[in-house]
């Protein structure tokens, strides 16, 4: 919880104290039980009504008086004010202020009750204005926020009052978020993402009584994975006012099949500080698991003179172990933990991603088979971690202390506080297993210094900070190998086959870190994918790699430049070889009794102001998902060994065109989970292979066979048990070989009502398509059109490199005109395509 004490300390409000709310609180008030009818609800999502500026502001006043120097923008929320410039090709995105303006119907039920606005989350540093009152500022683009502006309500009001204006329900509310870069201020201005701007999660604005509850924990205590439960629930007040009289608190437990397991009542006078209001057995509980991720139901009815309301938490019963150089236990057994990593970032909305899209995007992870994510680099939207409870996904929430070194107090106290409000605002959830207290602490560049001791002491205060705040968990850090022995689970830098060496020196260097700490993890490992290229000999590179020299990421190998050969630098960014690189990682990590588990990087391409060489410029593209969540090739690959529902996939799908020699034979690699699977070559057999997870590449499940010129299908049947299941493609075999690259062409492909899809190839002297080319191209456009750009994906982005020879952008034309797109590469004349 942040007090006021410790807001005024952290904050960088240049208004005087004296003009701030009488505090800021814990988030748990927004989990209030509401089923009353719309007009008169006790939390009301703000969502419409909302006015945009992005641009600085002479003051305050010119917010509610620029008509004549500025142009405000009608905006729904969530909101990112970087939607569309997070991955422009040409220029970095904004960094600056963004102004949102509202007039905000307050009416209150409660008599003398208390009126929030809660924020859940907005970037950077965001400040709050009713009328021409400041009432809170706060720091941090990740975790939620809470301001009361019950006192600066009325004190509008009185004022329109007096200066003769009538007074209405409406009060003028004003936000200032800002990402300027701050040296003082978590995350690194060098961190590998885009430090986001604007209100892009939910704002909400909370009625609550006179006196109400600020914050409700349930503490678990699983002495055994077969033992009965303890459970605490404790509590904190929000009473302002100071109000005297008692209150009287309802509990009710819910288990998850809906049976009310425990009622309590208690009566209290209103208390400082944390109070236990309940504390019972579950002798038989339900654990929680990410196969079976039962959730209990923690509702308290709050009753005083002031008004009544319910909150409620969920929260879930599990035990976990970590043997020490051995595997992670939950419940008792063994779990391999499987996972992945999540940037809040999307193509359209950067980090403003709709509920919806959120949703879809968490259980596309759980059915790639997913049981463990870890949250980068930041606390992240509520919602995540709630669908995270639900579909059973193990959590590891880091705070942004990502690429620095050790600032100053105010940089210092910033991580305290993040690390505080994340335990504190996510306390409840049993998918959280672990808190992050930092990442790449080690980075070479940072500011002010890597100083070794300074970043040993100040990790160490965090941890120990993280176990006093929530003893039921333990801490992690990646990548910071000079403090490794601090906190409770390491993970180590190994990027095997991209950054450095080989993926086939990958288990060598797993079994070298597991003697080095206790605790051992391994998050980030993988590579990136230009999604639609692909590659016949996609291993080529590996000849040139030097290996038995480790396979961390050293120094600053993520550049395109410099340093030792490697695959980062040299490869060829194919869907094949990322798929070879991650059949190979996963096939050691299942042979391996004492592995705790992994977390491949990333889930989803996402953007980054660092990368802007990147075949997609600024996008970092280790996803196995595009940035608008199209699954790449190597879904599958991760589906073949963490799932257990029948699935195959020929790699291919989106290979338009294969190539070689007349009757040379090429390797079809099927993914599966199935035993066995059957291949299909234009309606032949090619055989039946058995599947056996140690057969690299996919399994086993590979042929050789020769194809024909021209058009080729390819069908797969896999079984399991009785159950069989189907895949097929069909796609062209070029015999030709292909000279230097001549001449660009530019073709229409698909067309709706709206948008017309073209596409750009490259052809050498004969007319023959490239299939090899990867020149960069620039797509332009006249006329009544527009380019559909900056999604940061493949087919969106107006600066792209080529797949296989080729590219494609969408136009939007949406009336009747001409409109003329023109695509150009360094020494190649342009093409042009004119179209009504």
């Amino acid at each position: 919880m942040l007090t006021r004490r410790t807001f005024i300390k952290s904050s960088a409000l240049a208004a005087s104290a004296s003009t701030l709310s009488r505090s800021t609180l814990g988030a748990s008030l927004a989990h209030l039980v509401d089923d009353t009818p719309a007009s008169e609800k006790k939390t009301i999502r703000l969502s419409s009504g909302w006015e945009f500026l992005r641009e600085p502001l002479g003051g305050l006043w010119e917010v509610w008086h620029s008509k004549e120097i500025a142009t405000w923008q009608a905006i729904e929320m969530p909101h990112c004010f970087n939607a569309y410039d997070g991955c422009d090709p040409d220029v970095p995105a904004y960094r600056g202020n963004g102004w949102y303006r509202l007039h905000l119907p307050v009416a209150n039920p409660y008599p003398n009750g208390r009126t929030l606005l809660h924020f859940e989350g907005a970037g950077q540093a965001t400040t709050v204005y009713v009328g021409n009152t400041p009432v809170g500022h706060h720091v941090g683009g990740y975790d939620e926020f809470i301001f009361d502006i019950t006192d600066a309500v009325e004190q509008h009001r009185s004022t329109s009052h007096s200066n003769g204006q009538q007074k209405g329900p409406e009060v003028p509310i004003a936000v200032l978020c800002d990402n300027s870069r701050d040296l003082d201020r978590m995350p690194s201005d060098l961190s590998d993402f885009t430090l986001y701007g604007g209100l892009y999660r939910h704002v909400n604005l909370v009625y609550v009584p006179a006196v109400s509850l600020e914050q409700l924990h349930v503490k678990v205590d699983l002495p055994r994975a077969d033992s009965s439960a303890e459970v605490r629930i404790v509590g904190t007040v929000y009473n302002p006012a100071g109000n005297t009289t008692p209150i009287t608190l309802a509990l009710e437990i819910v288990s998850s099949d809906g049976k009310t397991i425990h009622t309590e009542r208690v009566t209290k006078m209103p208390w400082p500080g944390e109070a236990l209001l309940s504390r019972f057995v579950l002798n038989k509980p339900q654990r929680w698991s990410p196969s079976t991720p039962l959730l209990y139901q923690c509702r308290v009815t709050v009753t005083t003179s002031a008004g009544e309301y319910t909150a409620h938490e969920t929260f879930g019963v599990r035990h976990t172990e970590w043997v020490d150089h051995g595997p992670f236990k939950l419940n008792g057994e063994r779990l391999l933990l499987r996972g992945t990593h999540r940037h809040e970032d999307h193509a359209g909305y950067a980090a403003a991603m709709p509920d919806d899209l959120i949703e879809q995007e968490m259980t596309l992870i759980k059915e790639m088979g997913v049981n463990f994510i870890r949250l980068a680099h930041y606390q992240q939207s509520r919602r995540v971690v709630e669908l995270c409870d639900r579909l059973g996904i193990l959590v590891w929430e880091e705070v942004p202390w990502c690429r620095a070194g050790i600032g100053g107090e105010t940089f210092q106290e910033m991580g305290r506080r993040t690390l505080r409000n994340m335990i504190a605002q996510h306390f409840n959830h049993p998918s959280i297993l672990l808190w992050g207290l930092g990442n790449e602490d080690d980075w070479p560049t940072e500011y002010p210094e890597v100083n070794h001791e300074k970043i040993r002491a100040y990790l160490t205060e965090l941890r120990d900070l993280s176990h006093q705040l929530d003893p039921s968990r333990i801490t992690t850090i990646r990548r910071c190998d000079f403090a490794r022995d601090i906190p409770d689970v390491y993970s180590p830098s190994i990027w095997a086959g991209w950054y450095s060496g080989t993926y086939t020196e990958y288990q060598k260097s797993l079994e070298t870190q597991r003697e080095r700490v206790k605790h051992l993890f391994h998050a980030e490992w993988g590579a990136d994918s230009h999604a639609g290229r692909h590659s016949e000999s996609p291993d080529k590179v590996l000849a040139e790699i030097a290996t038995g020299h480790g396979t961390d990421e050293r120094g600053l190998a993520y550049l395109n430049t410099g340093g030792e050969a490697r695959v980062s630098r040299d490869g060829d960014w194919s869907e094949t070889y990322a798929c070879n690189l991650f059949d190979w990682h996963l096939k050691v990590q299942e042979t391996l009794p004492w592995f705790t588990g992994s977390a491949q990087w990333v889930f989803k391409d996402f953007t980054t102001p660092l990368r802007v060489e990147n075949p997609v410029p600024r996008v970092n593209q280790k996803g196995v998902v595009t940035r608008d969540m199209q699954k790449k090739e190597s879904y599958y690959v991760f589906q073949s060994y963490w799932t257990d529902q029948p699935m195959a996939h020929i790699y291919g799908h989106s290979w338009p065109i294969r190539w070689g020699a007349i009757g040379e034979k090429k390797m079809v690699k099927v993914y599966s989970n199935c035993e066995t699977a059957e291949l299909f070559v234009n309606g032949v057999s090619a055989g039946i292979r058995r599947r056996d997870s140690q057969n690299f590449p996919a399994a086993g499940l590979r042929w050789m066979v020769a194809f024909v010129d021209g058009a080729n299908k390819l069908r797969v049947e896999a079984s399991q048990g009785s159950t069989t299941i189907s895949d097929e493609i069909e796609f062209l075999y070029e015999t030709r070989s292909w000279g230097p690259p001549t001449t660009l062409k530019l073709a229409e492909v698909h067309r709706t009502d709206n948008n017309v899809t073209v596409e750009a190839t490259l052809h050498d002297a004969k007319s023959i398509l490239c299939l090899d080319a990867r020149n960069r191209v620039r797509f332009t456009i006249a006329g009544d059109g527009r380019l559909i750009d900056n999604l940061g994906t493949p087919t969106g982005s107006r600066v792209v490199e080529l797949s296989n020879g080729r590219a494609r952008i969408r136009i939007a034309h949406s009336r009747p005109g001409q409109a003329a797109v023109a695509v150009k590469a360094d020494g190649i004349s342009a093409a042009l395509l004119q179209f009504s």
